[in-house]
């Protein structure tokens, strides 16, 4: 899933794709470099962010996403257009538009929003948030933070399947960043297995975080061999998605760790 933000304040490519022409061509770009998924969004959740209006929201991601759609139009292996918001009349329209996907760091906790996934059929993403962007870091504590996290993601499924939503569109996300420390993002990692065991596809993530940075002491701009050794641990234990800045090199990463299964299964077999 390749991370494509149309914002000026996101907290490490912030401004670099506002304009039409710069998004659509970094879409294009990811697509070629083997993404999957390209996931657009219009309002920054970094922490202390603010929100954005639904207007201004749309503003940014809309155009972007009809582009894309009629870009990758009729090429094979086009990726899904994902889009990265919490705010249903802007995944209303995004689906309108030709995204696929709702990305939503509230799990889908408005209820329209729970009605637009519904009524369309689009694949979501449940992200585990404690709090909102803007105090989402302030003192965030957890008794066991990989057993509550998992337990709160297993709850928001079964909600969400009672509530109609066909539980096969579901993937989970454990939220590292998103009200958590450094010390529980590296706790989520390690216990990526009790995210799997929910049964649904899991994505994970970090790409160029702060806590990323905690460890190798590196700027944003070089945390690229930290990303990618978490995204390699998360997915050899079991982590089906990668959400990342750096598309090209997390591809090649990924296709190591699947030709590394394939020979351990045949190996073992």
């Amino acid at each position: 899933m390749g991370i494509l933000n149309v914002t000026p304040d996101s907290f490490s490519d912030g401004g670099q794709f506002q304009s039409l022409e710069s998004a659509v061509m970094r879409g294009l770009e990811m697509a070629h470099e083997g993404a999957d998924i390209v996931d657009i969004g219009g309002e920054s959740t970094r922490p202390g962010s603010l929100p954005v209006s639904t207007e201004d929201e749309c503003a940014r991601v809309i155009p972007v996403i009809r582009a894309l759609t009629k870009a990758y139009s009729g090429q094979s292996n086009a990726p899904v257009i994902s889009v990265d918001t919490r705010k249903a009349a802007v995944a209303e329209q995004a689906m309108e538009a030709g995204a696929r996907i709702i990305n939503d760091v509230t799990a889908l906790g408005d209820p329209a929003m729970q009605e637009v996934a519904r009524r369309t059929g689009a694949g979501v993403v449940l992200m585990h948030m404690r709090g909102e962007p803007a105090t989402m870091q302030q003192d965030p504590r957890y008794d066991d933070v990989v057993a509550e996290v998992a337990a709160w993601l297993n709850q928001r499924r079964m909600t969400l399947e009672g509530a109609g939503l066909d539980p096969d569109t579901m993937a989970l996300d454990p939220g590292i960043g998103f009200g958590k420390t450094g010390e529980h993002n590296l706790k989520l990692l390690s216990g990526m297995q009790r995210f799997v065991d929910c049964g649904r596809p899991v994505v994970v993530g970090i790409s160029r975080k702060k806590f990323i940075g905690m460890v190798t002491g590196r700027d944003v701009p070089d945390r690229l061999a930290g990303s990618l050794t978490g995204a390699v641990w998360a997915a050899a234990r079991g982590a089906n998605i990668w959400r990342v800045h750096e598309v090209k090199e997390s591809v090649d990463a990924a296709r190591m760790v699947a030709a590394l299964r394939e020979e351990t299964a045949e190996w073992n077999g």
